[in-house]
């Protein structure tokens, strides 16, 4: 810092009256600028226009403005022994430690980067979780997640990549369990909670599932996602209603064939049809009806069994359990045949369905409804707001003319008996 003299310098700048002097400066050593050039006033007081007066030795002006020469007042703090560091370090004597910006930015910058480090170099050789790591530093994501911080942004990295490197978990692990192992911490990983935010993020790249869409339950989606990895999250409450699905020796192949043998429905949990799934592949199934309402399943049990017609039934909308036990099925080459209620909540169904899964319309489109209203020329009125069908963009128009509501019950005997 060299020769200071505290006490003329408090009297020299330390003047009330020059508060102003000591903001710019700090302002312009923030910003990284120079010494030199002029600061001004326009409007200065009296005690203020006297206050620059005495610093340089000369009468005030008449004039309400007063403007100072940064180079000529640093030169008078260096030649008279005030501060041989001069103006800047003279200012950061009387008040205080100044962070230049530049160098802050450049600072946080090296932190973010060594944030980012190991999650880049896990995703090395994993394009989808490559894509997931630029889209939440492109969107700032983890800034907000991690408030700000670097160094916090850091620790969820690095306890997301021990999530990742778990992956998949094996039989499907708890998710408590799941994050107990790998964290340390039971709740570590709970649905709202920063890490619990990142690590169904990246089970979602890993697994090339999109985030919920406006039609889908955020909580069955997020069951979904991590069930794909094997973790299952309440995996008790989420089920799904099949029929006829034929079993094999796995634990839930089991349950299928007695229920099957039985002629009798049966709802499958998300523990069972993650930590147990049939091999499909092995049972030879063909295709599967995937239809909207319960009543149709109890209708196929009781007078299409000896059909032995695959049913998966969505229970209006599909949770995660039926998602994933579809997706399991599609894996394996079934085809999905889906139907569902000719209303407008059916066609968001639909559509759900037929974004997230490669599924086909069975007796579900203009003409297959044409067919329904003739026959139920007294169906229930039509009613909210119009969806296009993405399978059938011109179904809604016919919906719309004809102004009727087809529930699937309706139809179901028909469906059911050309499906057998």
């Amino acid at each position: 810092m060299g020769h200071v003299d505290h006490e003329r310098l408090t009297r020299l700048l330390g003047d009330p009256a020059l508060t102003w002097v000591l903001d710019r400066v700090r302002r312009r050593i923030e910003l990284g600028q120079a010494m030199d050039g002029r600061i001004a006033r326009r409007s200065a007081t009296l005690a203020e226009r006297e206050a620059v007066a005495r610093l340089f030795g000369r009468p005030p002006r008449a004039a309400h403005g007063v403007s100072i020469p940064l180079g000529e007042l640093d030169a008078l703090l260096r030649r008279s022994g005030v501060h041989s560091g001069g103006l800047a370090e003279a200012v950061i004597t009387l008040t205080g430690p100044i962070t230049i910006r530049a160098d802050a930015v450049a600072d946080a910058g090296r932190r973010w980067a060594a944030a980012f480090a190991r999650i880049e170099a896990a995703s090395t050789g994993r394009p989808q979780l490559a894509e997931w790591v630029e889209r939440v530093q492109a969107t700032g994501a983890v800034k907000r997640l991690a408030g700000g911080s670097p160094d916090r942004a850091r620790e969820l990295f690095d306890a997301v990549v021990s999530a990742v490197a778990a992956l998949p978990a094996s039989r499907g692990e708890s998710l408590s369990a799941f994050a107990a192992r790998v964290t340390g911490r039971a709740h570590a990983l709970d649905d709202g909670s920063a890490l619990g935010t990142l690590a169904l993020g990246a089970a979602r790249a890993l697994t090339g599932l999109e985030p919920p869409g406006s039609d889908e339950s955020p909580a069955e989606a997020r069951r979904e996602a991590w069930a794909a990895v094997g973790v299952l999250c309440d995996e008790l409450s989420s089920t799904v209603l099949t029929l006829a699905l034929p079993g094999d020796a796995s634990a839930t192949g089991r349950v299928l064939t007695a229920a099957t043998d039985g002629s009798e429905p049966v709802w499958l949990t998300l523990r069972q049809v993650v930590r147990s799934p049939p091999q499909w592949e092995l049972v030879g199934l063909g295709r599967v009806l995937v239809v909207e309402n319960p009543s149709v399943v109890a209708l196929a049990a009781d007078t299409f069994a000896a059909h032995g017609t695959p049913i998966v039934c969505t229970n209006g909308q599909p949770r995660a359990a039926t998602m994933v036990l579809l997706r399991s099925l599609a894996a394996a080459g079934v085809s999905l045949l889906h139907h569902g209620d000719f209303d407008w909540g059916g066609l968001t169904i639909g559509n759900l369905l037929h974004r997230r899964l490669p599924v086909k319309s069975w007796q579900f489109d203009r003409d297959a409804y044409r067919r329904a209203v003739a026959a139920h020329p007294h169906a229930a009125p039509l009613t909210g707001s119009p969806t296009e069908a993405s399978w059938d963009p011109a179904l809604a128009d016919v919906m719309l003319a004809a102004g009727r509501r087809i529930e699937e019950e309706l139809v179901a005997e028909e469906l059911l008996a050309e499906f057998a």
